[in-house]
């Protein structure tokens, strides 16, 4: 096997295997129904049932095939955001019906790479990098008008929402190792969330609004390669009470973009084995 799709239960603290398989499958979006994961694997984006069949069905994604792992649904459950580089060669955001069908470009600036949607399906969020810096911006998607939230304090990643809309969580070099911050949806009150000694990255927050689930690197691993020893964990939302869930073999595509199930009790990931 080369990846083992599961789901975690913070309540039970029991773990489930839904589908395992040889092929490589990234960062699972738990539908808003609760009916199936959505995820990538080899440019495109497939559907995976939670209830009966588990083999994965592809989206038509149109002309975008080169699909990375930061991709979600919305939250009225009608449309797909995600990111591709088939037509300008660099990471740029789309939105499409979760049917399927032509991706809407949302993006001009790139590369983008998209994170979080806000609570009312109204934004969202997502890394930017303009002239070699890693900054947080959000969109409305009427408008299309892009806003920058953070600038240029170290390397800014992986924002997602707080199920009450207030809040985006991130996470942040600025202070020397990757740590998970926060800042409010306008761009005020930047908080730190996190102080630790592990290389903390893409936290999402639950949409129970009570924990922050989010993977940790070694304090000496640069950027958040995949196949690496990591750690899965979970704080509260003002980052008291951290612990950690569990180790495993993965990193990249374990848990890029949000993975938690509508009633925030249990989250989805991905498991790795070694490459042969």
């Amino acid at each position: 096997m080369r990846s083992s799709i599961e789901i975690y239960n913070i309540r039970t603290r029991q773990m489930r295997v839904v589908w395992q398989t040889e092929a490589l499958f990234e960062a699972p979006n738990w539908s808003p129904d609760g009916q199936y994961l959505l995820l990538n694997a080899d440019g495109l984006i497939y559907r995976l049932s939670l209830s009966g069949d588990p083999t994965p069905v592809k989206v038509d994604t149109g002309f975008a095939t080169l699909c990375n792992n930061d991709h979600g649904i919305s939250p009225d459950g009608s449309l797909y955001a995600i990111s591709d580089k088939v037509e300008f060669g660099k990471s740029a955001i789309y939105l499409l019906p979760s049917s399927g069908g032509t991706p809407r470009l949302m993006t001009h600036n790139l590369p983008s790479y998209w994170h979080g949607w806000s609570p009312d399906g109204k934004s969202f969020a997502y890394c930017g990098i303009r002239d070699q810096v890693f900054d947080i911006y959000s969109m409305d998607i009427e408008s299309e008008v892009e806003s920058r939230l953070t600038h240029g304090e170290g390397r800014n990643d992986g924002p997602d929402y707080s199920a009450d809309g207030q809040w985006i969580y991130f996470n942040s070099s600025r202070t020397g190792l990757m740590q998970i911050w926060r800042v409010k949806t306008d761009g005020s009150s930047v908080e730190r969330v996190t102080d630790s000694n592990f290389g903390d990255w893409f936290p999402h927050p639950s949409p129970s609004g009570d924990k922050v689930v989010f993977v940790s690197y070694d304090a000496d691993v640069f950027d958040h390669p995949r196949d690496l020893n990591v750690r899965v964990r979970l704080m509260d939302a003002d980052g008291g009470n951290v612990e950690t869930l569990f180790e495993l073999f993965g990193g990249q595509g374990t848990m890029n973009s949000p993975n938690w199930s509508p009633d925030g009790d249990e989250f989805a990931y991905v498991r790795y084995f070694p490459a042969t």
